[in-house]
């Protein structure tokens, strides 16, 4: 599997931003799929992830109520779109392809390459 994560960029505090990520091959559904993202100095840290079909899905505490992690396996596509940012959320999301729903890096088998998200204040 082949991951494609984009829509990252600058914005204010408060504004909103949909990140995608497009994953190639015809099994994207079997795969439960991930968002993390690492900022400056600090370690990646998981931030999302939804089950095979349409869920559940799962957020870090700092996240929710903010963001939200959807799938589209007609367009072998998950997004994250997210509401209200802050600029703690600043950093390069990652999105990742596992079989397992997890929060850790090393349940996920396949990543994207990141894109980047700064939020200003």
């Amino acid at each position: 599997v082949q991951l494609q994560a984009s829509g990252g960029g600058l914005v204010q505090a408060g504004g909103s931003l949909r990140l995608s990520c497009v994953a190639s091959g015809r099994t994207f559904s079997r795969y439960v799929m991930g968002w993390f993202r690492q900022a400056p100095g600090k370690e990646r840290e998981f931030v999302a992830t939804i089950g095979w079909i349409t869920g559940p899905t799962f957020y870090v505490d700092s996240v929710k109520g903010r963001f939200t992690i959807s799938r589209d396996n007609a367009k072998n596509t998950v997004y994250l779109q997210m509401n209200s940012l802050k600029p703690e959320d600043t950093a390069v999301y990652y999105c990742a392809a596992g079989n397992t729903i997890a929060t850790t890096n090393d349940e996920y088998n396949y990543w994207g390459q990141g894109t980047q998200v700064t939020v200003s204040s």
